[in-house]
């Protein structure tokens, strides 16, 4: 099973088994950090959707909880209790979900009540019942406090064919009225291609500076369903949203549905869904891969989202630092970029820092080789683009196995020629998540099939010499344990 499974991560949060997707209902609670998530614990496919839960009071050793909440048959969640946020309010969780029922096309936003943080108790009523008038798409609440009073967003698309964020205030957390539309756009490119389509699905909203805040989306396609993530800078405006600055959350294929938290110390926490990229859509059809191993996706690590001149700026919370153990390797140097230099052993799971330079003439750039096969054949690889300048994740053969997907992936840097760029990379077995000084990030996912020890490579492209810096580290677990009762049992959710 899955923990004989070279692919399964150790740093990254997920339960020991079945499948799982967005992340749910952040919140910070009677001293400990609680992440939900949407799980079904009976299999590997994206259906009988609950919401899973796991505690942990410094986001390294994480106990999973019951079963938070689970469809009630013939109820108004019948098909899935779907995605939603969590407050914390008077010693009581309050959270907020998606109703899903396959005999209509919105999903009511309902509520739920914990007085001790793990037992959930439904509120009698649905909060929102109906969609707003001219909406084709409507789910996912994300519920906040502002002043003297309660917001929520809901992802939505209009029947204009813009993608929304629709807005509803509330006194009490029962009582909800309609705004309007906090923010709707028509699908607008984003940097390095693609838009952000005619639907929104868990919006998120960060209140980053006075006046000044991030709504992250995700990006939702009729036609071919989840397509990527976004975010939009600006001012909050109470009742609607003026955006100034619209950027890429993730530059990378395999994240998705990013929520936030507030954490008590200020700082504003997002972990993602860190999907599948093997034989099956990332919604979860029949997968002789994932039915094989028996478990599919995982969290990201949780990321810092902090305003900076470049604009959001993300990158590992600083607890992961103390994930570090073993020091590796450590090189710095200018390197010849026509042949590749063996740097040393890295782990499965570790984290590196580098410095990755093009040189003057911009003929060339430095690059690194993650080498995961005796052969050579098997590697990922992390360079500059000589050329542009960007900085490129490829796994166009990171795997021999041909159910495994490929591809290249690009973050804009705008190194100039004679000029460098500092990333951290966090890699965990079969995903690497990798971040830029300025604040970009992207997530892929890789599936490396042999058993030998991986090795780094300096591997630049063009002529000439080219700075090139590494240290690494290895990378040590989280603590994951099991509550009491086994997470996946049904009967652990009311």
């Amino acid at each position: 099973m899955h923990h004989e499974d070279p692919h399964y991560p150790r740093a990254h949060l997920r339960p020991p088994a079945h499948w799982i997707n967005d992340p749910n209902g952040l919140v910070f609670h009677d001293g400990a950090y609680h992440v939900f998530f949407q799980y079904n614990p009976g299999g590997v496919r994206h259906t009988d959707m609950h919401w899973g839960h796991a505690r942990s009071h410094d986001l390294l050793h994480w106990d999973l909880l019951p079963l938070a909440l689970a469809p009630l048959p013939d109820g108004e969640d019948a098909d899935g209790v779907w995605s939603g946020n969590a407050v914390s309010l008077d010693a009581r969780v309050v959270a907020f979900y998606a109703a899903r029922r396959n005999d209509r096309w919105w999903q009511p936003v309902a509520g739920a009540v914990s007085d001790d943080g793990v037992r959930f108790n439904r509120m009698a009523e649905l909060l929102v019942e109906q969609p707003p008038p001219d909406t084709v798409m409507f789910r996912d609440p994300y519920v906040w406090h502002d002043r003297d009073r309660w917001r929520m967003l809901v992802g939505a698309a209009l029947a204009d064919g813009r993608g929304a964020a629709v807005q509803y205030v509330s006194g009490d957390l029962q009582h909800w009225d309609y705004v309007g539309p906090f923010l709707a756009q028509h699908p607008t490119a984003l940097p390095g291609g693609g838009n952000t389509e005619e639907g929104w699905e868990c919006v998120q909203f960060a209140s980053l500076a006075p006046d000044r805040g991030a709504l992250v989306l995700s990006a939702w396609d009729p036609a071919d369903g989840a397509a990527g993530t976004a975010v939009y800078l600006g001012e909050d405006c109470a009742e609607t949203f003026e955006p100034h600055v619209l950027q890429r959350f993730d530059y990378g294929p395999d994240l998705y549905a990013p929520a936030l938290l507030h954490a008590p110390d200020g700082r504003w926490l997002a972990w993602g869904w860190v999907w599948e990229a093997r034989d099956e859509p990332r919604v979860g059809a029949p997968s002789a891969w994932t039915d094989e191993v028996g478990w599919a996706g995982m969290l990201s690590l949780p990321r810092e989202l902090t305003l900076t001149e470049h604009g959001l700026h993300q990158a590992p919370a600083r607890e992961i630092d103390r994930l570090r153990g073993r020091q590796r390797l450590e090189i710095g140097h200018a390197v010849a970029l026509d042949e590749e230099v063996e740097i040393g052993r890295l782990g499965r799971c570790a984290d590196l820092v580098a410095t990755l330079g093009r040189t003057a003439d911009g003929a060339g750039a430095a690059g690194l080789r993650l080498v995961m096969s005796a052969d050579g054949r098997e590697h990922l690889d992390i360079r500059l683009d000589a050329a542009t300048g960007d900085l490129v994740v490829d796994r166009e053969a990171a795997s021999t196995d041909p159910r495994a997907k490929r591809g290249a992936w690009r973050v804009p840097t705008g190194v100039p020629a004679g000029g460098s760029v500092d990333i951290r990379a966090v890699i965990d077995h079969s995903v690497v998540e990798v971040f830029t000084s300025a604040g970009q990030a992207l997530t892929m996912r890789f599936y490396p099939t042999g058993d030998a020890v991986w090795r780094l490579r300096a591997a630049g492209t063009g002529t000439g010499r080219a700075p090139l810096a590494v240290t690494a580290w290895d990378l040590n677990p989280l603590v994951i344990e099991s509550g009491r009762r086994h997470l996946g049992t049904k009967e652990s959710a009311s």
